[in-house]
């Protein structure tokens, strides 16, 4: 049976291009610019923990900006996706459930972008779905294996006065609609994943891979960037001056210059393949 997924609302921003939010193949879901299949990039972006898609908007509508169609799902169990999921699942069944949605929305390959604990989401999805994946953009990946729980909740407190104002009224109303022991459950199992999986998935993520830290950033580290870029076979990092750990949203204009730059190096090898293959 087909699915009938009417949007909340849908709008034209300030350029004209469309948004539109609600339920779409069973996550709630915030799109911006042209539909999948619309002929340019397909952009999905995963958020981190116990939070919704809503601080992602800021770099969604740059992208679609320039003609990306850009989908943002509240990950099951998280936010306005709470429904999704009666118990919080852990970090590869929570990729499993993202794949199904994206196979739904969009058959083909994306560009997936993810942010702090949701990079450990997309790296598990690149590698049990790659087929879904055509280029990876990590932001701020955010626990270190070998570092513990407490450790990380320092850092995230150390960087909560480098982030706007907007940003944390953001989070803590997505905080409060995901719910403390669901987010005590998620933080479980991406702790789990750090110390085992992760690094392990990152090492098997056959798609090329840029990893963004914001220079200020106290939750990632500098070593522990570069460390996750060397593990990818064809990774590579870049900084972004002037920000924290969300960079993408208080530099979405700068991180969106590194995505769409790290997009064009993929056109631009699709190219010269296609042109050797007619001199061939």
């Amino acid at each position: 049976m087909t699915e009938q997924t009417a949007p909340d609302t849908a709008r034209p921003d300030g350029a004209g291009r469309r948004e539109e939010e609600g339920v779409r193949a069973g996550l709630f879901t915030r799109s911006f610019g042209p539909p999948p299949g619309a002929g340019g990039t397909t952009v999905v972006l995963v958020h981190g923990l116990g939070l919704s898609g809503r601080y992602f908007a800021p770099l969604a509508r740059r992208l679609a900006a320039n003609g990306a169609g850009v989908l943002v799902p509240d990950l099951p169990g998280n936010a306005r996706s709470r429904a999704a999921a009666r118990r919080m699942p852990d970090v590869e069944r929570t990729a499993d459930a993202l794949a199904r949605w994206h196979r739904r929305l969009s058959p083909g390959p994306s560009l997936l972008v993810a942010n702090s604990v949701g990079c450990q989401v997309a790296a598990a999805l690149a590698v049990r779905h790659p087929r879904l994946v055509r280029r990876l953009v990590l932001l701020g990946p955010a626990l270190e294996p070998d570092v513990s729980g407490l450790r990380h909740c320092g850092r995230l407190l150390a960087d909560a006065p480098r982030e706007p104002l907007s940003l944390l009224a953001v989070a803590a109303a997505d905080y409060l609609l995901t719910g403390p022991l669901r987010f005590a459950a998620s933080l479980r199992h991406a702790l789990r994943d750090a110390a085992g999986a992760f690094e392990g998935h990152l090492a098997r993520v056959a798609a090329p891979t840029l990893v963004i830290r914001g220079a200020g950033d106290t939750i990632a580290s500098h070593a522990w960037i570069r460390h996750a870029a060397r593990l990818v076979p064809d990774g590579r990092a870049a900084d972004v001056p002037g920000a924290a750990h969300a960079a993408h949203y208080s530099a979405p204009e700068a991180v969106a210059r590194l995505i769409e730059a790290f997009t064009a190096e993929g056109i631009k090898e699709t190219e010269e393949a296609g042109k050797a293959g007619e001199k061939a």
